[in-house]
């Protein structure tokens, strides 16, 4: 699978404009949109997670492992590469990040628990 971060607003980004963005996961009020400072990992072509304004919460659009790990990697890869200074998640898919079901999937792409979330440094 191919993954790849962008900005939610960036041009390259279909979804929200040309594209619906498809339902998010969870029952978190929270929605994808075209905002400054947010990001869309797309995995082949399709949103996998989005990345709100600021890094705190975290949108999936899908249950499927192989595809949340993938994204994930991207993530913290665009974290590691100096992309993004640093990502805290507090909250995924309207869930406390450390009890969601994203805990994991985030953990092994390299994010550290700590009192208030996951988190990631370059």
């Amino acid at each position: 699978q191919d993954a790849v971060v962008l900005a939610a607003a960036d041009p390259a980004q279909p979804y929200g404009a040309a594209l619906p963005w498809p339902d998010p996961l969870g029952e978190g009020k929270h929605r994808p949109a075209r905002k400054a400072g947010a990001l869309a990992v797309l995995v082949d072509g399709t949103p996998a997670l989005y990345v709100e304004r600021g890094g705190k919460s975290l949108l999936s659009f899908t249950d499927d492992d192989p595809t949340l790990r993938t994204a994930a990697n991207a993530l913290s890869r665009a974290v590691r590469d100096g992309w993004l200074g640093q990502l805290a998640v507090q909250r995924a898919d309207g869930e406390v990040a450390l009890t969601s079901h994203l805990a994991t999937v985030l953990q092994e792409a390299g994010f550290r628990a700590t009192p208030k979330g996951l988190r990631l440094r370059a």
